[in-house]
């Protein structure tokens, strides 16, 4: 299990609170360059699908962030799906993306 600093522990804090207070398949956090932190879940509506990484992104990019420091996505998945780290790796190529699973334990850091 990566150890993970206290900062990247507050983003798994945001996303399980996110996911527990939505019941949704899975809650992420990211924090952008200046320190601010946005927490979202999975969409699943008809017309519109986002994971929850994507949509914690979103919601960043619509601050007008241009860049993250970490993200965090709490699932039953052993690792983050391709379509959630490219929208990471739109913004952060480098930056850590952790996995954890629902008792906020990361398992997996890509």
């Amino acid at each position: 299990m990566p150890e993970l600093d206290p900062e990247d522990t507050k983003l798994v804090v945001l996303a399980r609170a996110s996911r527990a207070r939505t019941g949704a398949a899975e809650g992420a956090a990211v924090r952008d360059t200046d320190g601010r932190t946005y927490a979202a879940t999975t969409v699943a509506l008809p017309s519109l699908k986002l994971t929850a990484l994507q949509a914690a992104v979103a919601a960043a990019v619509a601050s007008g962030v241009d860049g993250l420091e970490a993200a965090v996505v709490v699932t039953a998945a052993a690792a983050a799906d391709a379509d959630s780290l490219a929208a990471v790796r739109d913004l952060a190529p480098k930056a850590p993306v952790h996995v954890a699973d629902s008792n906020g334990n990361a398992h997996t850091t890509h």
